[in-house]
């Protein structure tokens, strides 16, 4: 349930300068791609240990939604401290843990390494392409907040209407959706870093890292879908 948590209000009264733009871009860069370790590991701990296998349904949801978003708040209150990082990585190992789960099923498939890392190559495609758009883009996509945090609310919603339904068709439809919208949000918090808009490699990191995570694992539910090959 990882799809749901990209809901953080973004608004920038302050532009910063070109410099300090690439700084932030740069670092958030670096941010983003040391968080995948302590995923990476969450992820294997979850798998190996089994510690994450009994909470499905709505145990699971509060153990989630409770998680991430005291996670958040944290983060938010630490992004200018030298505790901000730390905070931030324990997030990204608590997600790690949570993918577990599904990452679990997912191996239980003949195919299911394949099936991981063909998501996992898709949502970098993914990033890549809205990475260069930003970069080329001129127009101002500040006015898209509003419209994809609607969209983000409204999986969320489905999402846990879903948990207690067990629909595999409204499983799919989420996931469509989330990797739309999560695709856009990613050429938003990018545009925003490069146009000045977010100052904070922090937050910038923490957005993108959502985007990635809920790209990634709605791939990965439909991969499981669609391409699980049982013994």
């Amino acid at each position: 349930m990882t799809d749901n948590i990209q809901s953080i209000d973004r608004g920038y009264g302050y532009v910063a300068s070109a410099e300090q733009r690439n700084k932030v871009l740069r670092n958030t860069y670096w941010l983003l791609a040391l968080s995948l370790v302590p995923t990476v590991l969450g992820a294997w701990l979850g798998v190996a240990s089994g510690i994450t296998r009994s909470l499905g349904g709505g145990l699971g949801l509060i153990v989630f939604l409770g998680g991430a978003f005291g996670f958040m708040y944290a983060i938010e209150k630490t992004k200018n401290s030298a505790a901000g990082v730390p905070v931030l990585l324990g997030f990204t190992f608590f997600i790690g843990l949570m993918l577990s789960r599904m990452i679990a099923m997912v191996l239980g498939f003949k195919n299911g390494p394949d099936l991981i890392m063909t998501a996992f190559g898709g949502t970098a495609g993914v990033f890549f392409v809205m990475a260069s758009l930003s970069s080329v883009i001129k127009r101002d996509l500040s006015g898209m907040g509003k419209w994809l945090f609607v969209g983000a609310v409204a999986v969320m919603v489905g999402g846990i209407i879903n948990v207690f339904v067990g629909s595999t068709a409204g499983m799919m439809a989420i996931s469509v959706a989330v990797i739309g919208i999560f695709s856009a949000y990613m050429l938003y918090d990018l545009k925003q870093i490069v146009d000045g808009g977010e100052t904070n490699y922090i937050s910038a990191t923490l957005a993108l890292y959502l985007d990635i995570i809920n790209v990634f694992q709605s791939l990965l539910a439909l991969l499981g879908i669609f391409g699980g090959e049982r013994d």
